[in-house]
């Protein structure tokens, strides 16, 4: 972990699927793309295949389509794993995890406008949920609409105050909008909690005062 302005969470397990170069946007990626289903755990070589069967078997049936795009993903295949999320949705239009896992794969693939859409759904259906909250600024902070970005951040803040990846993206958006004040007064606050974050915080404020 070398900055935080970049991850999103999707729910449980993933690795860190989604590593920028820019070590200011490490944090959102990593973090949106767990899974609580863990879609995208490592897989075998085979198992595409194997749930592709399955899912032909049992062309109704939601869980198989979920899985078969989680191993889609873990492959790099993004279309087809967008594609098998939406099939599940279709079948189970109450399905939580295949909207998260749609947000998930869009902002992997740098459709951040398409995944603050469905991360934006993904938040209608539970509006105080800070990791939700989360993920949709985050999306919205790639898109460079920081000051949605910070309202987002504050909302996750508010239903969660030691949510310190929130506070992290928050600070990195105010500096980028010329609120220093507001964004030391993070750094002083992470300060306290976690030296690593704080000084890589500190590291993004200076960069955007140059």
């Amino acid at each position: 972990m070398a900055d935080n302005s970049g991850s999103v969470y999707i729910g449980s397990t993933m690795n860190n699927l989604l590593r920028h170069s820019k070590a200011a946007l490490l944090r959102l990626s990593t973090l949106v793309l767990l899974s609580s289903l863990t879609l995208f755990a490592a897989c075998k070589p085979d198992e595409i295949n194997s749930l592709q069967q399955e899912v032909w078997k049992n062309p109704q049936d939601a869980t198989s389509w979920m899985r078969l795009g989680g191993a889609f993903a873990r492959h790099q295949r993004y279309s087809d794993a967008s594609d098998a999320f939406k099939k599940a949705l279709a079948i189970n239009p109450k399905l939580d995890d295949a909207v998260h896992a749609l947000g998930a794969v869009a902002f992997k693939e740098k459709k951040y406008s398409d995944a603050a859409l469905f991360f934006q759904q993904h938040l209608d259906r539970s509006p105080k949920d800070s990791l939700r909250l989360y993920n949709l600024g985050n999306a919205y902070m790639q898109l460079k609409q920081f000051d949605k970005a910070s309202t987002l951040y504050n909302e996750a803040i508010d239903n969660s105050e030691s949510f310190m990846d929130a506070h992290y993206n928050l600070a990195v958006c105010y500096a980028k909008t010329g609120h220093q004040k507001e964004a030391l007064a993070i750094y002083e606050w992470l300060l306290q909690k976690n030296n690593y974050l704080a000084f890589s915080l500190k590291k993004h404020i200076k960069n955007e005062t140059r």
